[in-house]
């Protein structure tokens, strides 16, 4: 039986911010560029702050009473308000310039999260999301989904989903970055 997926509300934010917190907490990305003081509470807001943005203007999906949770964001999606830039900025302190700017792919919708509970992985929740989330987008007109990845089980994933990779990234301090991109 396939798992139930739904559009996110404005109820869901805080549950799935927990599930992304714990699906993420010893990802190298946010090891790398999130403080190790208070990290647990910083990447809950951090996580928060981008399901309202991207609830408010792309595709944010649940799956399983938030056991998995999915955001994807449109090419047109605009940049965060200042306020909550500021707390970007606040909550990633001294790490702020770890964060790098991608090169945007034009047309392209940004598949920003996908998590899934650490309890419940293994399961098929995190194929449903990616499936459903690009049939999603795709009726809302995408040609493409892209994005970036710095776990080596998340390439696999991926690639199984039609994702292929543009670009590895293992020069630097920083954990791999993997760039990937589907086209639809």
């Amino acid at each position: 039986m396939e798992a139930s997926v739904r559009h996110a509300t404005a109820l869901d934010v805080a549950p799935a911010a927990d599930t992304l917190a714990a699906a993420f907490q010893d990802y190298p990305w946010t090891r790398w560029v999130i403080p190790e003081d208070g990290y647990m509470g910083r990447l809950h807001r951090l996580q928060s702050l981008c399901l309202e943005h991207a609830r408010q203007h792309g595709v944010v999906m649940v799956a399983e009473s938030c056991r998995g949770v999915l955001a994807l964001l449109p090419p047109d999606a605009p940049e965060p308000d200042s306020t909550v830039t500021q707390e970007i900025v606040e909550l990633h302190g001294s790490r702020i310039n770890r964060l790098t700017e991608s090169t945007p792919v034009p047309g392209a919708w940004v598949l920003a999260t996908l998590g899934v509970d650490p309890r419940h992985q293994g399961r098929g929740l995190g194929c449903v999301l990616i499936r459903q989330g690009i049939d999603a987008v795709t009726a809302q007109g995408a040609q493409a989904v892209v994005l970036q990845t710095s776990d080596q089980r998340n390439v696999d994933l991926y690639h199984r989903h039609g994702f292929h990779t543009v670009s590895h990234n293992s020069d630097g301090p920083g954990p791999h970055i993997w760039s990937m991109e589907r086209r639809l």
